[in-house]
């Protein structure tokens, strides 16, 4: 299992659940420093996101195949997981941190570039290699409210850490909040209090 951004909420929650049912892990993470926290959380692999990627993946699946990948960077990366996946293998796209602006102030030509240049899966390729993409937004799912409780409680069942809160600030804070998520040096949740 890949998991990126491995040193954030999703990331470490993810790993924890994967952790519950033996799966061997592969986490990526964009800066060095958040080594130590995901040696402290376990895991088998931590590739720290390069230019040498691709080669780094496969160091670290070292033949193993890739049944599923928790997907937030795309560009590049994206590409990379997809064509590591095994037949049957999912991918699950859960945001997109390649297309989102490190600053308040985003270079628009280059947000444009990343968009236009995106990698593109072709459901019929898909179809010939069994592989699955898949992707989701909790935002979006708020009519779907049962069906939540029931994925919470059968996550509350399996008796995980609870969340790691990295940052914890006032709401009045919501902007130093946003810079701070946007900076790719959080770990764990940045929580803002009411």
């Amino acid at each position: 299992m890949l998991i990126h951004s491995g040193g954030g909420g999703v990331g470490l929650m993810a790993n924890r659940i994967a952790e519950k049912y033996d799966a061997f892990t592969i986490r990526t993470i964009g800066h060095p420093d958040k080594t130590s926290l995901l040696q402290q959380e376990g895991y088998d692999r931590i590739i720290v996101r390069s230019k040498h990627f691709e080669e780094d993946l496969k160091q670290a699946l070292d033949g193993r195949p890739l049944h599923l990948i928790m997907e937030c960077i795309g560009g590049k990366i994206l590409k990379i997981g997809y064509q590591q996946l095994a037949p049957m293998g999912r991918m699950i796209s859960y945001g997109s941190a390649r297309y989102a602006s490190v600053s308040n102030r985003p270079n628009y030509f280059k947000l444009l570039y990343y968009y236009l240049t995106r990698p593109k899966i072709d459901p019929q390729t898909m179809t010939s290699e069994n592989k699955s993409v898949m992707a989701f937004n909790l935002i979006f799912l708020f009519h779907q409210a049962e069906l939540m409780h029931q994925i919470l409680e059968e996550i509350r069942q399996l008796e995980l850490k609870k969340p790691l809160v990295g940052h914890r600030l006032p709401f009045d804070q919501l902007k130093e909040a946003l810079l701070l998520f946007q900076s790719g040096r959080t770990t764990g949740k940045v929580v803002l209090e009411v």
